[in-house]
């Protein structure tokens, strides 16, 4: 019997992104054949409209679980792919040899968080507030550089267009270069309860 938990946190509106958790654990033997059925659920939920990202994390011990991450624009666009014919095909070819044994449903930023191989060992994000410490260490440099160096060359915009060209900026960055080193420098206070 698979352990469910669902997140509900207060304020969470329907446009947040959703994040799922799940592990499955594999028998002995069948590894191959669960990776090979992983992989085509993963690449199903990818096609499927507002996917916004899939991973499968393969389990750090012999008896640790196997974790699929599916990642998703919003609530409509999660329950749209939970009860699509795509996912239900991947079930009624599923072999038997492996089953849910957790289940995390994330909303907003803690799927960021999720996804990491030291949640992925824990079985759960940091709490909230740990990762409100790590986003703004990861933020702060950032935005400060920003103003520094790339906010005087846009003196001459309207007001209101200087942020959507610093935005993007600062995200992709925030996303691909700030938060991964803040969360590897953090990981033993991050995911220590």
């Amino acid at each position: 019997m698979a352990t469910t938990t669902r997140d509900t946190m207060a304020g969470s509106g329907q446009d947040e992104e959703v994040t799922l958790f799940v592990a499955r654990r594999v028998e002995p033997g069948y590894e191959e054949a669960f990776e090979v059925w992983a992989k085509d659920i993963l690449a199903a939920a990818a096609a499927h409209e507002g996917n916004l990202g899939t991973g499968l994390l393969r389990p750090a011990g012999p008896d640790d679980p196997w974790h699929l991450l599916l990642h998703f624009r919003d609530g409509e666009a999660f329950r749209s792919w939970q009860a699509s014919p795509a996912r239900a095909a991947c079930f009624a070819v599923a072999d038997g040899h492996h089953h849910e044994v957790h289940r995390h449903e994330i909303l907003g930023m803690e799927g960021w968080f999720a996804t990491t191989k030291a949640a992925a060992s824990k079985g759960r994000p940091p709490v909230r507030w740990k990762m409100a410490v790590a986003s703004t260490l990861a933020i702060a440099p950032i935005v400060v550089t920003s103003a520094l160096l790339i906010a005087p060359h846009l003196s001459g915009l309207p007001t209101a267009v200087r942020p959507l060209v610093t935005a993007p900026l600062i995200s992709a960055l925030m996303t691909y270069a700030a938060l991964p080193v803040v969360t590897r420098l953090l990981r033993p206070w991050l995911f220590r309860r």
